[in-house]
């Protein structure tokens, strides 16, 4: 690799790196996916040891960012399979296949920790030890029943998160964190586009022409801890930095506090309470893609939809999904 100084974003008229360059960017190695100069880390060595922290750890985060009840333990993967297999109503259905996946995973954890242990007294495992084969059966399963399964805030399936695990099952550890810097860079364009639409469409209206420094800012914190690892010494900083513009945002208010609604130049009213919702739910947007660091393409398609009628028509769609705040 070669060590030079670039500025982190290249001016308009630069030709851009490939996708996967490195470079060292104010004494920090950082690579090029999307767009953005990507904060790197250390990789852990290629050990089933390394495989087994970094699956525990994705599959704290796969829990903590989707629906409730999924975080069945692997010791009851039968009672989840019948419970599943038995069901015929397709809602029910959908729920208990979310909750057999999350038995699958944590049965997939649990192998993969004995594993280890035999590793440690000195057993060598192969790749066709039939642990190891069907943690990687219990992997994929998990990865097909996913996407039953939606995010917290009930607007989609982060397939992204379910497909984690089974990447560093199946790839190196090496292999697998280029494959997340390259999500993060998704990530980071998402919120761009994101906070450019909140811009675009609400500071036009007199009442919110204050809005756009606390979009931008919030944004630019929201880049910068979704490439920061919680390890990192930063962390604290980064983190209360993200809350606090998230914050600020949330608690904007309209330069006309008193009226519940504005007209723009071109005559058209627009309603103050719907304009607020749309305040408050792209600021959650984007703090669910920040934790999740994983796109969410879906509920982003579905808020520049919302934006854009509540543009043109000064409200909210009423046949578009509902909005989480």
């Amino acid at each position: 690799m070669t060590t030079q100084s670039v500025p982190a974003r290249l001016p308009d008229f630069a030709p851009a790196p490939e996708p996967g360059t490195r470079r060292i960017i104010d004494q920090q190695e950082r690579v090029y996916y999307e767009g953005y100069w990507i904060k790197t880390y250390p990789v852990p060595g290629d050990c089933l040891a390394a495989k087994k922290n970094l699956i525990e750890a994705l599959t704290r985060r796969l829990f903590n960012h989707t629906e409730h009840g999924l975080n069945v333990p692997g010791v009851r993967l039968q009672e989840a399979r019948a419970a599943y297999e038995a069901e015929t109503d397709p809602a029910l259905r959908r729920v208990k296949g979310g909750m057999l996946a999350g038995a699958l995973f944590n049965r997939a954890t649990d192998i993969f920790r004995r594993l280890v242990e035999l590793q440690a007294d000195g057993v060598e495992i192969q790749t066709d030890y039939p642990l190891v084969q069907e943690c990687g059966h219990c992997l994929l399963e998990a990865l097909e029943l996913g996407r039953l399964v939606r995010h917290r805030s009930g607007q989609e399936c982060i397939d992204e998160l379910w497909g984690e695990p089974f990447r560093v099952f199946s790839l190196s550890v090496e292999e697998f964190f280029e494959s997340r810097y390259l999500k993060i860079g998704m990530c980071l364009r998402d919120i761009d586009r994101i906070a450019a639409a909140m811009i675009e469409h609400l500071q036009p209206i007199p009442v919110f022409e204050g809005l756009a420094p606390l979009v931008s800012d919030f944004a630019e914190a929201a880049r910068i801890k979704t490439e920061t690892l919680r390890t990192d010494a930063r962390i604290f900083d980064v983190w209360s930095r993200f809350v606090t513009a998230g914050e600020r945002l949330a608690a904007y208010e309209p330069g006309l506090p008193a009226a519940r609604a504005t007209r723009t130049p071109g005559r058209r009213v627009h309603g103050l309470v719907d304009g607020m919702r749309l305040v408050r739910a792209g600021r959650s947007l984007i703090f669910h893609i920040v934790r999740a660091r994983s796109p969410m393409p879906k509920s982003m398609a579905d808020y520049l939809a919302h934006l854009a009628f509540y543009r043109d028509k000064g409200r909210i769609s009423p046949t578009l999904p509902v909005m989480p705040e």
